[in-house]
């Protein structure tokens, strides 16, 4: 009974703290929107002020949608409390089921009234609940990110996603990793949308899984299907679910063989093309164009240890657009002459690659393919791009003095390089390590998002023997 109290005790002053968040919250966005506008066809300037209303009012905008986004994750991490409280109580009033019967109606009936109140399906509610399950149980570090306004509700259910099927020690290292004081390598977790957080805490996921990513993609290879799934205006999704490295390899070729067909006199966009190529092929009556275009070479670049590539150690390896992939498939790869792919072998001090230094204009194809490898996709903020359409672009100008090295060489999309040069968006200084970040018009900094490397395992009895003579040297001159 006294634990029953405690409980109730914490938890409500939980709810207090979470919704004195969101009172703060309410009260720094009242201001801001209190903030008188500039009228549309009013003076640019106020009488005797140098400064600009207009300015003024967009920066006040920008912070106003800042604070919404903060009070959306608060109320967020006040309903995940709310859910989680009633469902303790639900379950410590009716005590023990007697029955499995009886245990899976409690849980439909307790799923039900949350969808009521909510006025959601229950299926959506049933994910609540069970979200909300974890984040007070087993995630207290993402929940009190969730509940400060750190993180959105969107990265808070993918950390949930992610730590699914993982043992207890692994999910609290995961959430140190992110979420503890050391945290942070570029970009933090609320600093990137949640599909490029997904990817980190997929890749961070994969290292650390207590089952050996062989042995998890040997089953699911088992689950190997198509799916199909009529949708409105009479059209309908067909989905194949692959190995990693089938899949991407029919993507690679279809966007390939569409990129070669396009052109002046093709009406049909990248992706209708690509489509249609996918269908023709699946059905041997590929566009009649088809065959008058080469056979595709797409760069994909295969990342792996080089202990893990000599077959030591079985840690994952990378594919450029695809993520983790078990050690085998990029031996296998690289091995078998797939000349699509290129093979990058990181050091096995610290996981990262070699540096690539170039001093003429043109970038040659080894700096290219290090670019790509440095910076994974477009690195402007939010932009998942890794296409072969990605360009390399000189940070400081090369008109401007700025010199042909992998420290001043950034990868962006066409749309977003087109954007750097129409309006006042900079990137900001490189390393070999670490991508540019960007500075916006209205002069907010966006960290770039730092490759999450760590130093590949290397077994015991590989390391070289030091005799005692030795080590002493060693450590006078370290000291």
């Amino acid at each position: 009974m006294e634990t029953g109290v405690v409980v109730e005790a914490g938890g409500r002053a939980e709810l207090a703290a979470a919704v004195g968040s969101m009172a703060g919250l309410v009260d720094e966005l009242a201001a801001v929107v209190a903030f008188p506008p500039a009228a549309p066809d009013g003076p640019s300037r106020l009488p005797g002020s140098d400064a600009d209303p207009l300015q003024e009012s967009s920066a006040a905008c920008l912070d106003g949608l800042g604070l919404v986004a903060r009070l959306e994750a608060v109320t967020a991490a006040l309903k995940v409390r709310l859910v989680a409280a009633y469902a303790e109580a639900t379950d410590a009033m009716e005590g023990p089921a007697a029955s499995a019967y009886e245990s899976t109606a409690r849980e439909v009936s307790k799923v039900a009234q949350v969808a009521c109140a909510l006025t959601i399906g229950e299926r959506a509610a049933s994910a609540l609940v069970g979200e909300s399950h974890a984040l007070t149980t087993s995630l207290p570090a993402a929940l009190d990110a969730l509940q400060t306004g750190a993180i959105g509700w969107q990265h808070a259910r993918t950390v949930v996603d992610e730590t699914a099927g993982l043992t207890p020690a692994a999910v609290s290292a995961l959430e140190a990793h992110f979420f503890g004081p050391d945290a942070g390598r570029g970009a933090a977790p609320g600093e990137l949308v949640p599909a490029r957080f997904r990817r980190k805490l997929r890749a961070w996921r994969e290292r650390h899984h207590p089952e050996s990513l062989e042995e998890r993609h040997a089953k699911s290879v088992a689950d190997r299907r198509v799916e199909f799934s009529p949708d409105r205006d009479g059209m309908a999704w067909l989905s194949l679910y692959l190995p990693g490295d089938t899949a991407l390899a029919v993507w690679n070729k279809s966007t390939a063989l569409a990129r070669g067909l396009q052109g002046p006199r093709e009406p049909r966009n990248l992706s209708q093309l690509r489509a249609d190529i996918a269908a023709g092929l699946l059905l041997g009556s590929a566009n009649q164009d088809v065959g008058d275009v080469p056979s595709p070479k797409a760069d994909v670049l295969v990342t792996v240890p080089v202990l893990s590539f000599l077959g030591v150690t079985d840690e994952p390896a990378e594919i450029d657009g695809l993520g983790p992939v078990p050690p085998s498939m990029a031996r296998r790869l690289v091995a078998n002459g797939a000349k699509s792919f290129y093979r990058v072998l990181v050091d096995p001090r610290d996981g990262a690659p070699l540096e690539i230094g170039r001093t003429s204009y043109r970038l040659p194809e080894a700096l290219k393919r290090w670019l790509r490898m440095r910076d994974g996709r477009c690195t402007f903020p939010g932009c998942s791009n890794h296409s072969l359409d990605n360009e390399a672009d000189h940070l400081t100008a090369w008109q401007h003095g700025g010199v042909t090295g992998i420290s001043n060489l950034g990868q962006a999309c066409p749309k977003h390089h087109r954007l750097k040069h129409w309006r006042e968006w900079t990137p900001t200084a490189a390393t070999k390590d670490e991508p540019p970040g960007w500075i916006s018009p209205a002069g907010r900094y966006y960290p770039a998002e730092h490759p999450d490397r760590e130093p590949p395992l290397i077994p015991p009895d590989c390391l070289p023997v030091v005799s005692p003579l030795e080590q002493l040297l060693l450590t006078r001159l370290a000291a």
